[in-house]
Protein backbone atom coordinates (compact mmCIF):
# COMPACT_ATOMS: atom_id res chain seq x y z
CA UNK A 1 0.00 0.00 0.00
CA UNK A 2 2.63 2.16 0.91
CA UNK A 3 3.94 2.40 -2.67
CA UNK A 4 0.93 3.09 -4.27
CA UNK A 5 1.30 6.46 -2.58
CA UNK A 6 4.67 6.81 -3.09
CA UNK A 7 4.17 6.12 -7.36
CA UNK A 8 1.33 8.32 -7.04
CA UNK A 9 2.90 11.24 -5.07
CA UNK A 10 6.16 10.77 -7.32
CA UNK A 11 3.35 11.06 -10.20
CA UNK A 12 0.70 13.66 -9.25
CA UNK A 13 3.41 15.86 -7.73
CA UNK A 14 7.08 15.41 -7.89
CA UNK A 15 7.19 15.37 -11.57
CA UNK A 16 4.77 18.14 -12.49
CA UNK A 17 7.12 20.81 -9.84
CA UNK A 18 10.27 19.14 -11.23
CA UNK A 19 9.38 20.12 -14.89
CA UNK A 20 7.94 23.33 -14.14
CA UNK A 21 11.08 24.54 -11.94
CA UNK A 22 13.60 23.11 -14.80
CA UNK A 23 11.60 24.86 -17.51
CA UNK A 24 11.43 28.19 -15.49
CA UNK A 25 15.74 27.95 -15.05
CA UNK A 26 15.93 27.54 -18.78
CA UNK A 27 13.63 30.43 -19.64
CA UNK A 28 15.50 32.77 -17.56
CA UNK A 29 18.67 30.79 -19.02
CA UNK A 30 17.42 32.27 -22.82
CA UNK A 31 16.32 35.52 -21.56
CA UNK A 32 19.52 36.59 -20.47
CA UNK A 33 21.48 35.00 -22.91
CA UNK A 34 19.03 36.81 -25.67
CA UNK A 35 19.36 40.40 -23.68
CA UNK A 36 23.06 40.13 -23.88
CA UNK A 37 23.33 39.26 -27.74
CA UNK A 38 20.81 42.33 -28.13
CA UNK A 39 23.11 44.57 -26.23
CA UNK A 40 26.45 43.42 -27.85
CA UNK A 41 25.06 43.32 -31.24
CA UNK A 42 23.23 46.88 -30.88
CA UNK A 43 25.86 48.26 -28.78
CA UNK A 44 25.86 51.90 -30.51
CA UNK A 45 22.11 52.35 -30.25
CA UNK A 46 20.41 55.19 -28.04
CA UNK A 47 17.20 52.65 -27.18
CA UNK A 48 19.41 51.25 -25.35
CA UNK A 49 19.25 53.61 -22.09
CA UNK A 50 15.45 53.22 -21.99
CA UNK A 51 16.14 49.06 -21.34
CA UNK A 52 17.76 50.20 -17.56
Amino acid sequence: MIGAIIIAFVILVAIPVGFLMSTTAVAALIGELLKSNAETIHADSELLECNK
